[in-house]
């Protein structure tokens, strides 16, 4: 069901945009959640040192970063629906060929591969939004698809724990493969071109560099952008850090640690549940400054407890609840807003927020890579940290710059 740019079909109905939504944004925690529990058992079968092994994280969020810059564009001049096709695809390959890794370096190399063909989904389910709804109507509709990614995310963890148990870690990167070929055939099947316009000028150099330039100066986008980047870099710190301090250092078996992960998500989805009732009341503004409270208070909780010596899972796994619960709230509004001052440009104002968002990610794995030290504080002491970068950003950049014009905002 090829549908040309430009010429889109009639709008799906609300319940199939939000399913392939869903599905599309859920690329991320599949991608990560699902293999986490495997992370220790595949470090010890390479014999690899713990930096190296954070590396299949942080490249493939670098690739998943740097290629959202092109992909954006090229959502833009060809289409949303060629673009995540393309991306689907090549992201089940690089899973097969990532299960089947002979070394810890070409482990690196596939899941890079990975990160490309996943910035092309995410980018795409970004723009859809914009091109279909205004911000207000947009974010309701993304808080709804990450509703459905907080579920699929409660069950990572678990099967990723029990798969890797029962068939050893490369089947936990198998199962990526399968996802993304399911989610390919919900694609082909229901979600025809939604983008109305094709720039022919996209991927011109001159124009592309201007677009990057002219949203990068906007400051709506800058706050919007920076509070997605902030707390993804706090939840980031929990999913790459978490494995070697529950199961390494505090002695966590696999499975139990799966179930952590689970009560996080389950955190997550009321968060992104939350957030409907108060972008009602609120706006997208006074609905991120009042997740910032459970975000801060989650940070902060994290860091006194380990500071305190309380050193066990639950001292972990409780403030990250309130860590993860205002994650639901910042994560619908800010991917929603950042593409809202540009209707024309939605691809690439969706590329320039993920490439931010990503860039925080592989700065957070570096450091990890470096400061795990056998001890429970770089995890705790740097999602501390940004939580009070998440919350001085809702407090201040998003409450001056972060709300739509009137007649965006209405909803």
């Amino acid at each position: 069901m090829t549908v040309p740019a430009g010429n889109p079909s009639p709008r799906p109905s609300p319940v199939a945009i939000v399913i392939v939504l869903a599905l599309l944004l859920a690329l991320q925690p599949v991608t990560t959640d699902l293999y986490l529990p495997a992370l220790p058992a595949l470090t010890a079968d390479f014999g690899a040192p713990m930096a190296r092994a954070q590396l299949t994280l942080s490249a493939l969020m670098f690739a998943f970063g740097v290629s959202q810059l092109l992909m954006g564009p090229l959502a833009d001049r060809f289409g949303r629906r060629p673009v995540m096709v393309g991306g689907l695809t090549l992201y089940a390959a690089a899973s097969a060929g990532s299960a089947a890794a002979a070394s810890i370096e070409a482990l690196v190399g596939w899941r890079m591969l990975q990160g490309i063909g996943m910035a092309a989904a995410v980018v795409c389910a970004r723009a859809m939004v914009r091109d279909l709804f205004e911000p207000h109507d947009g974010a309701r509709i993304m808080s709804k698809a990450l509703s459905g990614l907080g579920i699929i995310a409660l069950s990572c963890p678990v099967v990723g724990g029990l798969v890797a148990t029962a068939f050893g870690w490369r089947s936990s990167l198998a199962v990526t493969g399968i996802f993304a070929a399911g989610t390919l055939a919900i694609v082909l099947a229901s979600m025809p071109e939604t983008l109305r316009q094709p720039n022919p000028k996209a991927l011109r150099l001159a124009p592309m560099f201007a677009t990057w330039w002219r949203i990068a100066r906007n400051r709506t986008f800058l706050a919007w952008s920076l509070l997605t980047a902030c707390t993804y870099a706090g939840l980031y710190t929990y999913l790459a850090g978490s494995a070697f301090v529950y199961i390494d250092v505090l002695g966590v078996s696999r499975g139990a640690y799966g179930l952590f992960l689970a009560t996080s998500s389950v955190a997550y989805l009321a968060g992104t549940v939350w957030c409907r009732r108060w972008l009602l009341r609120h706006g997208l503004a006074g609905a991120v400054k009042r997740g910032a409270f459970f975000t801060l208070a989650g940070g902060l909780g994290m860091a006194a407890l380990s500071l305190a010596g309380l050193h066990n899972p639950w001292a972990i796994a409780l403030p990250q609840l309130l860590f993860a619960f205002g994650h639901g709230l910042h994560q619908p509004c800010g991917q929603a807003a950042v593409t809202g001052p540009f209707p024309a440009n939605a691809g690439a104002a969706s590329a320039l927020a993920g490439f931010m968002l990503a860039l925080a990610a592989v700065a957070i794995g570096g450091w990890l890579g470096v400061s795990m030290n056998g001890t429970v504080y770089p995890l705790t002491l740097t999602v501390g940290a940004m939580a009070v970068l998440t919350a001085t950003v809702a407090w201040t950049l998003v409450q001056r710059h972060g709300e739509m014009a009137p007649a965006a905002a209405a909803g």
